[in-house]
């Protein structure tokens, strides 16, 4: 037992002096890299160690009411510790206020920006974060929204959904001038049950009916020009019809520098095909935004047919075709792209519409022009 405790002893010596050495070689190192320290990490260091040491002065310190003498008198004992621990929270509180302020401040910012380009952008208040992710998926939109023609192509850089979505189509309603221009490239065209000779039944009384709407409904001032453009000499002739409703429009705009939207509207001729769905339990005809975008197969511009609109004409289809879908589905199909650019290039808020086909009544002719009308005031208006 004696030798035990004599052992022991002789341990203990050897872990004191163990330790000692220990202790004064990491003193050393610890020294020599003081200098590389952050201030922090030696601040942070020192706390530590008080709370360790001498938890009752640390918790006076930093403002604890424990209620107790120890605490009271290690407070004033240690005057300077007090001050530097008080100092510290004043310095971190005001840290963390002005953290709050610059957050504060950087969400006003954002919250700002959003709602400016919500203002800028009208279209983009109506499309939810998951629309606009699956529209601004080019293969998505191009499969979903757009028919193209096998003689011309497109790309990203033209179908941008949040590009087009973020062109501001409106306008501001003037009713004391023309702002809204409708015209006929292929005045003959007419339906399955039109009377011949009946203007009121062809594609020219589809637009005094549009005309009619958008006046009376809508409060626009409309120019309808029904002059015909594929009749040569009592014979039909297409071939230049383009040209000749080019030159027209043209010094129509010359004349009335206040018109900012231009509609072509046709009727569509695909063999065998009648394009009619129901609104508001009315048979309607079908409609379809056609865009000529000045592009070969190739992807290539047609320089001899600038457009410099191409973006506006196509963000006018897409938010147009947008709100159909939303409001009337089935009523239109899918946007058509073709090569040549049909005089859209006159202005920006230009738009080829083909309604319905040979096929399509006259009553339902009619009856889709009242649904147009509301999407274009909608469009127009930002609604």
């Amino acid at each position: 037992m004696r030798n035990g405790t004599w052992l022991q002893r002789v341990l203990y010596l050897l872990m004191a002096v163990l330790s000692t050495y220990l202790l004064y070689k990491g003193g050393r190192v610890l020294i020599r890299q003081a200098d590389q320290v952050p201030d922090e990490w030696k601040r942070r260091l020192e706390d530590r160690a008080v709370e360790t040491l001498a938890p009752a002065y640390s918790a006076a310190a930093r403002g604890i009411q424990s209620g107790n003498w120890i605490s009271e008198w290690m407070e004033q004992l240690v005057p300077v510790y007090t001050y530097l621990a008080e100092r510290q929270g004043e310095d971190e509180s005001e840290g963390s206020l002005e953290e709050k302020e610059t957050e504060t401040k950087r969400e006003t910012e954002e919250e700002s920006e959003a709602a400016a380009a919500q203002a800028a952008a009208p279209a983009l208040s109506g499309i939810t974060a998951e629309q606009l992710s699956r529209l601004s998926d080019y293969s998505y939109l191009l499969n979903q929204y757009f028919t193209v023609d096998a003689g011309t192509s497109i790309d990203e850089t033209l179908l941008d959904a949040e590009a087009l979505l973020g062109e501001d189509l409106t306008i501001q309603k003037n009713p004391e001038v023309p702002q809204i221009l409708i015209y006929h490239t292929h005045s003959q065209e007419t339906f399955a049950d039109s009377r011949e000779g009946a203007v009121e039944d062809s594609i020219v009384g589809m637009g005094d009916t549009l005309a009619e709407i958008l006046e009376e409904q809508y409060g626009y001032r409309v120019l309808h020009d029904t002059g015909v453009y594929d009749l040569r000499d009592g014979v039909l002739d297409r071939s230049a019809a383009y040209d000749y409703a080019r030159a027209s429009i043209e010094e129509i705009l010359e004349e009335n520098p206040s018109i900012e939207v231009i509609i072509d509207l046709h009727r569509d001729g695909v063999e065998g095909e009648k394009f009619v769905t129901e609104i508001d339990g009315k048979p309607t005809s079908m409609i379809m935004f056609f865009n000529g975008i000045s592009r070969d197969s190739q992807g290539n511009p047609l320089s001899w047919l600038q457009n410099p609109y191409i973006r506006e004409n196509l963000a006018f289809s897409l938010q147009l075709e947008l709100k159909a879908r939303e409001q009337y589905p089935g009523f239109t199909r899918n946007i058509y792209l073709k090569a040549q650019r049909y005089n859209l290039h006159l202005r920006p808020r230009s738009l080829l519409i083909e309604a319905g086909t040979q096929l399509n009544t006259v009553e339902e002719e009619r009856n889709a022009m009242k649904p147009l009308a509301e999407l274009l005031d909608q469009v127009l208006t930002g609604r």
